[in-house]
């Protein structure tokens, strides 16, 4: 397929990538009902690891089996899916070449009481990643957590071996530990910082959440009232954080969530795209759904990151 000028421009952003890693954005970008477009939307299966098989398969029993995620992900018209290494392993074969995949190369578990600050285990490796033929590998960081300056250092090893392979970096900026508040999670001053933070640390593509209207730092609040940063819709936010990965020149998408209505969900996804962000990676909302189900949320999803300008 003949990669689209948006797409090219883009690729454009990331001055310092070789053409394998910028290959394997394109790769994403120009996969799936939304290529070309320069949104994306993924599908992230790593909820087994974050909070056990029946909190995260239950509701929808066939997802227990790997192979259905990859099968979603195919049929939904995704652009990516990411998973944990065994996860991917055990669809790898079946599905080689059918999507772009994102080893998830480190995990939490709820079992683990994070007594000296949130952290996440290494389960996976950029050989693992380069072994299973996927685009990109994904790390999470904590910013706020008592561990986050360990966790920046592995991602700044693991991003070096992995540009340098030719693969993408898909980092999850997600705020929490130390002194913030459950609210200021979220705070779109403390979201702008995460994605800027992931921004400086060099991944290509940002993942964080949705900002709600809060403001958590003291000193950040005078300046976002002094200069009059708007906040007052999702969208604004979303503008905001766009503007704080190096004034738009990097991807950012957003996650899905916690299990939501169809309505809830859209809602959410037209602010997102009326604010200019890149796209969504939805999970929960999208496999805890029967399949016909998600396939047709999925595919309104998409429908309005193609139709908002």
């Amino acid at each position: 397929m003949k990669v689209t000028t948006k797409v090219k421009k883009i690729l454009s952003w990331y001055e310092s990538d070789n053409p394998g890693s910028k290959a394997n954005i394109a790769r994403m970008l120009m996969h799936g009902k939304l290529a070309g477009t320069g949104k994306m939307v993924i599908l992230p299966v790593d909820q087994g690891f974050e909070h056990g098989p029946a909190r995260s398969f239950a509701k929808n029993p066939p997802a227990y089996d790997p192979h259905y995620h990859f099968q979603l992900a195919v049929d939904a018209g995704l652009n990516a899916y990411a998973a944990p290494l065994g996860m991917i392993e055990a669809g790898a074969d079946s599905f080689a070449g059918a999507i772009p995949t994102i080893l998830k190369v480190n995990s939490a578990n709820s079992l683990a009481t994070h007594k000296d600050g949130p952290n996440q285990a290494l389960t996976g490796s950029v050989r693992d990643a380069l072994r299973l033929g996927c685009a990109a590998i994904g790390f999470t960081i904590y910013p706020g957590s008592e561990k986050a300056f360990d966790m920046m250092g592995q991602i700044r090893e693991m991003s070096e071996e992995a540009k340098a392979n030719g693969l993408a970096v898909v980092m999850w900026s997600y705020p929490r530990g130390g002194d913030l508040t459950k609210d200021g999670e979220t705070a779109y001053d403390v979201c702008a910082y995460a994605a800027h933070m992931a921004a400086l640390l060099g991944a290509h593509i940002i993942k964080v959440k949705p900002p709600t209207d809060f403001l958590e730092q003291k000193d950040a609040k005078k300046v976002y009232e002094e200069q009059n940063i708007p906040a007052g819709t999702l969208a604004e936010r979303i503008a905001h954080i766009k503007q704080s990965t190096f004034n738009g020149r990097r991807i950012v998408i957003f996650s899905g969530g916690a299990a939501k209505s169809d309505g809830d969900v859209l809602a959410e996804i037209k602010g997102i795209a009326q604010g200019g962000g890149d796209g969504s990676i939805i999970g929960r909302n999208a496999f805890q759904r029967s399949r016909e189900e998600s396939l047709k949320l999925l595919d309104e999803v998409i429908s309005i990151y193609k139709n908002t300008k």
